[in-house]
Order: structure tokens, then C-alpha cells, then sequence
């Protein structure tokens, strides 16, 4: 059980109206009671939990803001110790000082993700719940943020114990038929052991299913807006983007450089790339942007390759063909104010999903849209159902799933009762880590270590 006290300003290193240190520790109010001064005379050491004193924030006598003191108690706080929050005039200066204020008073500097650390040691919330709060932290939609929320009130931690409990009731009964066989302790059919590992595996491969549109969701899409010059991948740029964030003119060769903007397209985040017209090129600038331009394409989740309607395809165009072949992208055919020339067919042999626009007015931004959310599987997401929202979590579900694999392949292959119990005791473990049950140290910090200093 961790014994020190730590402290750390809760709210954004920036000016704003409100700044929060946050104490947590068996010591916390004593360390608050030597830098705030209530105004009632209160004794804050002997405060009850969910109180809220006004007073001054002081530091060796030295009166430095005006402040208000909520104090929780054990175990009913976000850390399950005490805790103390001092709320002041969030001025950089001010808070820095309060801050080194608790740690002149016995307080140790808090460590990236520590408070949520101790929630999770102290059994306030397991692991996914912690990465959930992360989820909160970052969410950039109204489905990111539900969802996010979902997982935090434990529906992923549910499903996980839920499914981990049905294949240890297996592992329990061959446990115990092997080791005990002079008990009468009755056997379990073969047949039922096969079909809840069927089950506990559909179970998982739901989750694991959902992961990608959870992703695009949550964290974002990689992708890379291509074509080969002047067919106006900077017009769409600027058109998903709301402003003007690549330069637009008629010269081709305009964009030399990869622009980069994060923008919402209905609930999706794209991390939009505005990739220079791929051409060969004796400029050596340019050159070196159509190289950037064919490896950024080659790292992308989505493209969005797009091509001018009103012309026949030219080489460069069947070279970018090429490179959506067998990928995730949307052939976007723009300048649809100019006529049809293109042959659609054949870009649709290759792409499977297309889009006609003119980026220039806007039109097609809609269906442009709609495509994006289909073909990322966004437009049936549920948030409030349960999912695995981390790349920690996928490994887990997939390494319980290949233990599930080999449990039935041994029951299939008329295998001895202990070598299916081995498989389900690996798939039992991989499950109890991603709820952070069973999970190593070296797991536990890195999950923490993506947290920022004072959560």
C-alpha cells in the first residue's frame, strides 16, 4: 500500500479563472492545514469528508491568493485516501507557488498518471476503467466522450469478468476432476467445455470486431488526401478542414509540402494529410514532396484519392490506382461543376467506394461524408455498448482468443483433460491482465505513464 503523499496541479499549465493542486496521501490534510487558513478557524486535520472551506493559501506565513479547501476522506475519494483539492485564481505563478507550498510542507511531486494509479491500487477502479479516464480526457466528439464514459461506468470490465468467469468455471472443474479422482466429483461434458469456449470466444471476437470504428471514433484516422497535381486535393483539404489551410491556385505543383489538420467528418476525427501532387518532376524540391507524398500514402489508415472528373485519366492517376489497390480508401472525383469525362469504371474496379464532388463549392460534402462513416464502420457504432478502446486491451483479447483456439482444437484432437486446462489457464490470464487483476508492474506503469502529471 503506498504510504507518501504526493501533489500536483490538477488543471492545464495556462491561465484561466480556476487553478486546483491536488494532495492525496495519508498526510494530506495535515500538509493542507500548514499552507491554508480557513476563514472559519476550522481545524482542517479534523474535517470531515465533503467539506469546503474558504480561506487563504499561505506559504511559511506568507499570505499568497484567496482559496476554497475541499477535503474528501478515505476511502470515498478518487484515490480512495485522503485528498485534498485547493482551488485558487488560476494564475501560473499562483498555483506554481501553492504547489511547492505542499511540497515545502511534506508532499512529494506527483508522477505522470499517480492519482489514477493509486484509484487503480486501491481498488477504486480496475485497469480498462483507468484507460477510460484517458478516453474522457481526450475525447474530441459527443460519441468519443460517450463511450468513453461507458467504459469508465465498467461495461468493458463486465463483459471481461463475465466471459473470464465462464471459461475459470471450466478450468475449475477439470482442476479438480484431475487432481481429486478418488472424489466423486463429476465430470464435465466434453461437449458443454466446447461450447462455452465457442461462446467466450464469439464473445471476445464481438469486441475485437468493433475495435477499428471505435478507433476512428476515439483516436482519429490517418489519412493521406492524394492525386497527382492540380486536380484539387487542396481544395478538399480546405474544404474538410473549414478554413483555408493549403494553398490553392491553378499552377500545379503548388503544394511542395505535406499539410497536416485534424477535422471532424460527422462523428469521425481524420488526421488529414494534404500530400503534394504525385508526378515525376526534374524539380528537386518538388521532387523531394512527391517522394514524402508516396510514403505518407504508404503509412495511411484512409485515403482519399482524388481525381479530376472532367478529364481521361493519365498516368500519374493509374499509378495512384495502384497504390489504393487492396487498401482502405475512397476515390473522391472532383470538379463535377465541369462535366464527366473519367472513366469511372475503371476506378471503381479498383476502389470500392467512390464520391463525386466539387470541392470548390462544396458540393458532395455530404455523401462524402456518409461514405467515410460506412466504410470506417462508424455509422452503426453504439457507444453505449461494450468495447476495447486501446491497443493494450486488443493484444489481450487476441491472445485469449488463440487460447481459446487451441483449448477447443484440443478437445477436437481427443487431447488429455490437462492440456485443455493449459489452454484455458493462458486464456484466463490474458483476461484478468486486461482488467489489470493479474496484470505485471512493468504493465501497470506503462498504461500510467500516458497520463499527464496531476490525474
Amino acid at each position: 500500500m503506498t504510504t507518501s503523499t504526493i501533489a500536483a496541479i490538477a488543471t492545464p499549465q495556462a491561465a484561466g479563472g480556476i487553478g486546483i493542486i491536488r494532495i492525496s496521501g495519508s498526510e494530506a490534510l495535515s500538509i493542507a492545514d500548514r499552507i491554508f487558513l480557513p476563514i472559519s478557524g476550522n481545524d482542517i486535520k479534523k474535517s470531515k469528508g465533503y467539506r469546503a472551506y474558504f480561506g487563504k493559501a499561505c506559504d511559511r506565513g506568507e499570505q499568497l491568493d484567496e482559496a476554497v479547501c475541499l477535503v474528501f476522506r478515505a476511502p470515498h475519494s478518487y484515490t480512495g485516501e485522503d485528498v485534498v483539492e485547493i482551488s485558487c485564481h488560476g494564475g501560473l505563478y499562483i498555483t506554481k507557488r501553492i504547489l511547492e507550498a505542499a511540497i515545502s510542507a511534506g508532499a512529494k511531486p506527483a508522477e505522470a498518471g499517480e492519482f489514477t494509479k493509486r484509484a487503480f491500487l486501491n481498488g477504486k477502479i480496475d485497469l480498462s476503467e483507468a484507460e477510460a479516464v484517458m478516453g474522457m480526457i481526450s475525447a474530441q466528439g459527443e460519441q468519443a466522450a460517450k463511450a468513453a464514459l461507458t467504459a469508465l461506468e465498467g461495461a468493458l470490465s463486465n463483459e471481461i469478468s463475465q466471459t473470464a468467469r465462464e471459461v475459470i468455471s471450466v478450468s475449475a472443474n477439470i482442476a479438480a476432476w484431475v487432481d481429486y479422482p478418488d472424489e466423486d466429483i463429476e465430470e464435465m461434458e466434453i461437449s458443454s467445455m466446447r461450447e462455452i469456449f465457442t461462446g467466450a470466444k464469439n464473445k471476445l471476437l464481438k469486441l475485437l470486431n468493433k475495435f477499428d470504428a471505435g478507433q476512428a471514433i476515439i483516436s482519429g484516422v490517418d489519412t493521406a488526401i492524394a492525386g497527382r497535381p492540380n486536380v484539387g486535393k487542396s481544395t478538399l483539404m480546405n474544404l474538410l478542414a473549414g478554413c483555408e489551410k493549403s494553398i490553392v491556385t491553378s499552377i500545379a505543383g503548388t503544394t511542395r509540402d505535406i499539410v497536416e489538420e485534424t477535422v471532424r467528418v460527422g462523428d469521425v476525427t481524420l488526421r488529414l494529410s494534404d500530400t503534394a501532387g504525385i508526378r515525376e518532376t526534374d524539380n528537386p524540391v518538388e521532387s523531394i514532396g512527391v517522394e514524402r507524398a508516396r510514403t505518407k500514402l504508404q503509412r495511411a489508415v484512409l485515403i482519399l484519392a482524388v481525381f479530376d472528373g472532367s478529364q481521361e485519366m493519365t498516368s500519374e492517376d493509374e499509378e495512384l490506382l495502384n497504390l489504393c489497390r487492396d487498401r482502405l480508401s475512397i476515390a473522391v472525383i472532383n470538379k463535377g461543376d465541369k462535366g464527366r469525362i473519367i472513366d469511372e469504371e475503371k476506378i471503381k474496379a479498383v476502389v470500392s467506394r467512390t464520391v463525386n464532388v466539387c470541392a470548390a463549392d462544396g458540393s458532395g460534402y455530404d455523401e462524402l461524408c456518409k461514405t467515410v462513416s460506412e466504410l470506417l464502420g462508424t455509422d452503426s457504432f453504439d457507444p453505449s455498448s461494450a468495447m476495447i478502446s486501446t491497443v493494450r486491451q486488443k493484444e489481450c483479447c487476441q491472445r485469449a482468443v488463440r487460447c481459446l483456439d487451441e483449448a477447443i482444437d484440443a478437445i477436437d484432437c481427443s487431447m488429455t483433460l490437462d492440456a485443455v486446462n493449459v489452454c484455458a489457464d493462458s486464456c484466463i490470464e490474458a483476461l484478468l491482465e486486461l482488467t489489470g487483476e493479474k496484470a505485471s508492474e512493468a504493465v501497470v506503469n506503462e498504461v500510467f505513464s500516458k497520463f499527464c502529471v496531476g490525474k
